[in-house]
């Protein structure tokens, strides 16, 4: 959703010539709203950068279909381990497009699913990492939610202000804030629409870490270096059991843990981790 106060106006379609597009390293597709790389020591990273700095980042329509297709190319790329997103160092997206929204009706909304597209940003496999700098705000709150892992730069903002507006979240941001940080700040931070700090969202639980500003993204790929020297599947079936935690209940979570914790028993890298770890050397995983 969107902070009224900085007037952010998408218009669909519409880019200056002086923006860098960038292309897919699986095709030929040219984004218009977003930059893709590889980055890493072992080029195992993918970023993806939200690139309308005129806009602050806002997120219309294009933009995030273009985030949810990188996000699908980097997922099936073998080469990539896990994934970075983040924005410039003004903005990681301050929010969503109102112009877009203002006219819609209940119907028009159910008809066609509005925002539902922006749940294929959570069916991600691989780890996604949020490195947040300048406003996050809204959708923009909502979007480093639905990642995986959040690390925020010193000067970042957070925020749910749908209610100024007339509306509220609608991006799952009573819902992530809510098993977040719990019932008294959710309802604080969404019945007031007040920004809070980096730091404030790490107190919260919200944010793992908080750096200078222009260490966030480097410091994002080096988490992403991490979590890439183990396992591939052993991490998309460790990253499926925490998701579970915020999805059922305890009881059927600990089954569910469990019962991929046996599985693991079952593949190749179990093996080689186990046997690594007493041989006192460094596993050669093979995803298997």
């Amino acid at each position: 959703m969107a902070f009224r106060s900085l007037r952010i106006i998408c218009r669909l379609g519409s880019m200056s010539n002086s923006v860098t597009v960038c292309r897919t390293f699986a095709s030929a597709q040219t984004y218009q709203n977003i930059l893709i790389e590889k980055k890493g020591e072992k080029q195992n990273v993918g970023l993806i950068t939200l690139n309308r700095p005129k806009a602050l980042n806002a997120l219309c329509g294009p933009l995030v279909s273009e985030v949810i297709e990188a996000l699908q190319e980097f997922d099936k790329d073998d080469s990539i381990a896990a994934i970075v997103l983040t924005g410039s160092e003004k903005a990681f997206a301050a929010g969503a497009d109102i112009k877009e929204m203002m006219n819609n009706s209940y119907s028009h909304n159910h008809k066609h699913g509005f925002i539902e597209n922006w749940s294929y940003i959570t069916k991600c496999k691989k780890p996604l990492i949020a490195a947040v700098n300048g406003y996050a705000l809204g959708g923009g709150c909502e979007l480093a939610m639905m990642c995986d892992i959040i690390y925020a730069g010193d000067t970042a903002k957070f925020g749910q202000p749908e209610i100024t507006i007339g509306t509220i979240p609608g991006g799952g941001g009573t819902q992530r804030i809510a098993r977040s940080c719990g019932k008294s700040k959710a309802m604080e931070i969404c019945l007031t629409g007040d920004q809070f700090t980096a730091q404030e969202a790490e107190k919260m639980g919200l944010v793992s870490k908080v750096f200078p500003a222009d260490q966030t993204v480097a410091e994002a790929i080096k988490l992403a270096e991490k979590i890439g020297r183990h396992s591939p599947l052993i991490t998309k079936l460790c990253k499926e059991a925490v998701n579970v935690a915020f999805e059922t209940s305890l009881q059927e979570g600990l089954r569910f843990e469990k019962s991929y914790f046996w599985g693991t028993f079952a593949t190749a890298d179990q093996k080689e981790g186990m046997a690594a770890f007493a041989g006192k050397r460094k596993p050669n995983f093979k995803n298997e």
